[in-house]
């Protein structure tokens, strides 16, 4: 009986995305990629204070569209349950990180 093969370890995704509730109707992709894109993304956020959620799931769903798209209505509950992250970090970050 043979080794088992191990899973090939797949590159990093990180999206960024935006929303303004004023000009959007939806959340729009700002940025995505894999691997060096996706570490660069990653590193902007790190430097600019931005809080980052780290759901695989959601990052393969979200990596499949293109930056200025807005977010099917399928992942309008997960996408809105980061936000919720975002704005909670956010508000404990202004009283004292």
């Amino acid at each position: 009986m043979g080794k088992p093969e191990m899973p090939e370890k797949t590159e990093p995704k990180a999206i960024a995305l935006g929303y303004d509730r004023e000009t959007m109707s939806a959340p729009r992709v700002l940025a995505a990629g894999q691997g060096y894109i996706a570490r660069k993304i990653l590193e902007m956020a790190e430097e600019h204070n931005i809080p980052v959620e780290k759901d695989p799931v959601l990052a393969e769903a979200l990596s499949h569209l293109d930056p200025g798209e807005e977010i099917p209505p399928e992942l309008y509950q997960v996408v809105a349950e980061v936000l919720v992250f975002i704005m909670e970090t956010d508000k404990k970050c202004k009283k004292g990180c």
